[in-house]
């Protein structure tokens, strides 16, 4: 009897979870749908609640060292406590709300390298080990956002690869602990004054705040700096903008300036 209860206590033979998403691909401020299947084990079982929330990857930069760990965000609890008889299946819909500051993961149906994003299923048994489902999520931009990338891409910018950095922007309304930053290679016409460009999206239901960060390569007597621009976006209008030649005026402007463009 003392095994037993210690295997119980160990999450042998508990209930087990899974998740069946409806459709895995969303945007930032849409839903996901879908089921949670939570199956008993050998023995009754007391369910404290059953979550959801997702999950990616986030660089913290500690000291002199940096690493790499997974966060989790936007989670809500979709059941509270119930029982969970040996075999019994219990099945819970859900609709969850994906934050609007969310990072991307796809672009054309092209996977963002660097990127990761699930959905994590979290089972809490008590006086047990937890049982955990996690689901791949893709990510999609809202128009507004498309709509700006897609201009960068005309103006002769390569992506080159994404991140999730953990800690706050100066002067940006942000919610969540960190913002993703998607970096590109330079255009021809710029490739002379920068290294890369950098941009960040913070979003919410009515705008979408723009970061564009410009790693400038460094003159014979001088050190690459970092230039930094920042402005805003309303979603129901982006569409009456030419954001390639917006974009275009603000770069050239902007490295002009600081003598990097000619």
């Amino acid at each position: 009897m003392v095994f037993k209860r210690l295997m119980q206590a160990m999450g042998v033979g508990g209930p087990s979870v899974q998740t069946v998403l409806t459709n895995p691909n969303c945007r930032p401020g849409g839903l996901l749908e879908g089921r949670i299947q939570v199956v008993g084990g050998d023995h009754p079982a007391d369910v404290s609640y059953v979550s959801l929330g997702l999950v990616t990857r986030v660089e913290v930069e500690s000291g002199d060292s940096e690493y790499d760990t997974n966060q989790e965000f936007g989670q809500v609890r979709v059941t509270g406590a119930f029982r969970l008889e040996p075999g019994q299946r219990h099945d819970v819909p859900f609709r969850f709300q994906v934050p609007w500051e969310t990072p991307l993961t796809d672009l054309y149906g092209q996977h963002l390298h660097g990127m990761t994003m699930g959905l994590r299923t979290e089972l809490e048994v008590a006086r047990a080990v937890d049982s955990t489902d996690l689901d791949a999520v893709a990510v999609h931009p809202l128009p507004a956002q498309e709509r700006l990338l897609e201009a960068l891409l005309r103006l002769g910018f390569r992506f080159a690869r994404a991140d999730v950095e953990r800690g706050h922007i100066y002067g940006v309304r942000q919610q969540l602990p960190f913002y993703q930053e998607i970096e590109f290679y330079p255009a021809p016409q710029y490739a002379r004054a920068m290294n890369q460009l950098e941009v960040t999206f913070v979003t919410d239901p009515h705008q979408v705040q723009v970061v564009l960060e410009m790693d400038k390569r460094g003159g014979l007597f001088s050190e690459g700096r970092d230039a930094f621009g920042r402005f805003t976006v309303d979603q129901a209008t982006a569409d009456r903008t030419d954001w390639a030649a917006q974009l275009d005026g603000w770069l050239r402007q902007s490295l002009s300036r600081r003598g990097l463009f000619f």
